[in-house]
């Protein structure tokens, strides 16, 4: 029998897989694709992410591969711009998701994980206990057949449609919002490299959030020349456009002012990602033998880049956990543990929701716009708290 089951392979379930597996514990970390596997994301890995990777001895990848990002460029409806720059000389990292997270699963192989591929768990196995149910592992597809994978602790890091959450109940989609997202990569975009503010002076290399009236645009460049963009908006059920969502993305970029020149002669490489909706609520997770991670903990639109720190500091608690449970049983562990999440997450959920509703209401994005121009150092300093730069002082940058 395992010590823990990791069902998830991304950077939630990857991080807990080699931090349990480098504290001697026998760890089986499975997930539904066939890695290296594309992922819908925005592809930038904000400062404070990047300072807990090189923390944990995981950010190798994010250096040799990635492109440094120096902040963020934020704008809004009618024509406003404002870039805002880390703060002393911290960068971030941009490259797509199947390098980062190919990386980390590379990682905690070598730590000691076993790792599998293309394993389609159905649901947790649940035993009755003194105190209530408790989570034993999982069942998994096989060959024709179910098997089990019984483990002492399981770690759902399986995202935000996770199998285990949505099968215990644990989560649900809110009515509200209810956003999808389109992401693909284009080739033949103008470098923001080259572009140049009204003064002739020349900007370095920064993430972009497009705010609008009806939701956003994330762009982000990568490596070999590619430019990650990924539209975020409402979506009625069964609206056809997600049926066609590269013909979706293009009217989008055609539309906006500021980005039609910039995007004129570029094309996708591959058919574009869908993904929604994207909310997710879940209930603690207090039963025995399970702890949550990642996405499968909650998610929320992924507005600053925070999904990246919130999964990699998220299963190294739920590692930590996981440990403690292990050796001293199950008494006091997911209060503590929600105490730590609380501690570390509280008041980013609280900004992001906030981020969340003044996107979904065309007259706070109106009246956001304005207040850009009067005072364009607020927004600057929201720029480098959600690029979590305090978290990141320590770093010296690559």
């Amino acid at each position: 029998m395992l010590d823990v089951l990791v069902v998830g392979a991304g950077p939630a379930g990857a991080v807990a897989a080699a931090v349990l597996a480098r504290a001697g514990a026998r760890v089986g970390l499975v997930d539904r694709a066939s890695f290296p596997r594309d992922k819908l994301c925005g592809d930038t890995v904000n400062p404070g992410a990047l300072a807990l990777l090189d923390r944990l001895g995981l950010a190798s990848a994010a250096y040799a591969r990635g492109l440094p990002v120096d902040g963020m460029r934020l704008t809004g409806e009618g024509g406003v711009v404002i870039d805002g720059r880390y703060p002393r000389g911290l960068t971030g990292r941009a490259l797509p998701r199947r390098d980062l997270d190919w990386a980390l699963v590379q990682a905690a192989i070598a730590a000691g994980a076993s790792f599998e591929s293309s394993v389609v768990v159905r649901r947790a196995v649940l035993s009755g206990a003194a105190g209530g149910p408790a989570v034993g592992g999982a069942i998994a597809a096989g060959r024709g057949a179910e098997c089990a994978l019984p483990a002492r602790v399981t770690i759902a890091a399986d995202g935000r449609r996770s199998t285990i959450a949505f099968g215990l109940g644990l989560a649900r989609h809110p009515r509200r919002p209810r956003r999808w997202a389109i992401g693909g990569y284009y080739d033949g975009a103008t470098s923001q490299r080259r572009l140049r503010d009204v003064s002739g002076t020349s900007r370095s290399a920064l993430g972009e959030m497009h705010v609008r009236r009806n939701g956003y645009i994330g762009i982000a460049p990568v490596p070999d020349d590619l430019t990650n963009v990924c539209l975020v908006r409402p979506f009625a059920p069964g609206d056809l456009a997600i049926a066609d969502p590269a013909t979706l993305l293009r009217r989008a970029l055609d539309a906006d002012p500021l980005l039609r020149d910039r995007f004129a002669a570029a094309r996708l490489v591959a058919p574009p990602t869908v993904l929604g909706p994207l909310a997710v609520d879940v209930a603690p997770a207090r039963i025995d033998g399970l702890f949550l991670a990642g996405d499968a903990a909650g998610f929320i639109d992924p507005m600053t880049g925070d999904g990246l720190r919130f999964a990699i500091r998220g299963g190294e608690l739920a590692a930590h956990a996981a440990l403690d449970a292990l050796e001293h049983g199950w008494r006091g562990v997911h209060a503590r543990l929600d105490a730590q999440r609380a501690r570390e997450f509280a008041a980013k959920w609280r900004f992001n929701r906030t981020l969340r509703a003044l996107v979904a209401s065309p007259r706070a994005v109106t009246a956001a716009a304005a207040g850009a121009r009067i005072a364009p150092s607020l927004l600057r300093a929201a720029i480098e708290y959600a690029g979590d730069c305090r978290l990141a002082g320590t770093l010296d940058p690559a």
